[in-house]
């Protein structure tokens, strides 16, 4: 019989039970729900008009809002239907390993809701450090509002998504590795500027391709993509600084081993760009 003769069949109703579409509407289930659960014989109804509507009577009712319940606990149709006509079927014990179940499934929900927060943080503030941690792991020249600044700047691209879901996960102590092998990083520039390592050499290249797999705790890092870091290196204030500071000249020498490093790999640094396009050259 189809849901809209069922429905029509609503203003038909006696009062000895109800029919498909008012016992839905009282129970918060939809018709076809009621239709599947009386075809599998798990909830028939009692009745029949004259007409050869159904009916639903007070008790199928009682079994039907069971029914309902368990659904929400998670229980499974066949389960619910040994639960309720399986005289040998421990229903509180049932109840019980359900309810475990549950609480494992919240624990689970709780610990997922958590990291959306971390992931939300880091997306809208970079590391998800106090302004104290920071200054320790990076030290005392480290700005607490750049990665703020950085978002504003980068927050709608590729990179950030990348940076802010490693720090999302990343604990201080990962923190303080990846400062870490930055500083180590910084000073075998330095001592290979001081050397004359001349770029091009195999021992600038190799410097090259460290600086790549030590970004890489921020994001993925293209050579085309470093070759525009190391032009920023050298053009931008801060970052020249930094590295002035460590050797004079070293923002340049470094951009220099960046550049020949780029070219030993076939890419131009005078076309290199950001994405790896055509346009928005370093």
């Amino acid at each position: 019989m189809s849901d809209t003769a069922d429905a029509d069949a609503d203003a038909g109703a006696d009062g000895d039970g109800l029919t498909v579409g008012q016992a839905a509407a009282r129970l918060g289930v939809t018709v076809r729900a009621l239709h599947h659960w009386d075809g599998i014989g798990l909830a028939e109804p009692s009745l029949r008009t004259a007409a050869g509507y159904r009916l639903y009577t007070t008790g199928d009712l009682e079994r039907l809002h069971r029914i309902v319940v368990y659904r929400e606990l998670g229980l499974g149709l066949d389960r619910i239907r040994a639960v309720l006509d399986d005289t040998t079927t421990d229903a509180l014990g049932a109840l019980r390993a359900q309810r475990t179940q549950v609480a494992e499934r919240i624990d689970r929900l709780q610990r997922l809701g958590a990291g959306l927060d971390r992931m939300i943080e880091a997306h809208e503030g970079g590391p998800l450090l106090t302004d104290e941690q920071q200054a320790a792991i990076f030290g005392p020249g480290w700005d607490p509002d750049g990665p703020a600044r950085a978002r504003r700047r980068y927050g709608d691209t590729t990179q950030w998504r990348q940076y802010a879901e490693r720090s999302a996960s990343r604990s201080p102590e990962e923190w303080q590795a990846v400062a870490d092998d930055m500083a180590d990083l910084d000073r075998a520039l330095g001592e290979a500027m001081d050397a004359g390592v001349a770029p091009g050499s195999p021992e600038a290249n190799r410097l090259v391709e460290r600086h790549r797999e030590v970004f890489a705790s921020y994001f993925p890092l293209t050579r085309q993509m470093q070759v525009c870091l190391g032009r920023m290196y050298e053009a931008d204030a801060g970052f020249a600084a930094h590295y002035d500071g460590i050797r004079p000249g070293l923002a340049m020498w470094f951009r220099r081993i960046i550049d020949a490093g780029a070219r030993a790999h076939g890419i131009d640094p005078d076309t290199a760009t950001w994405d790896g396009g055509r346009e928005e050259r370093c």
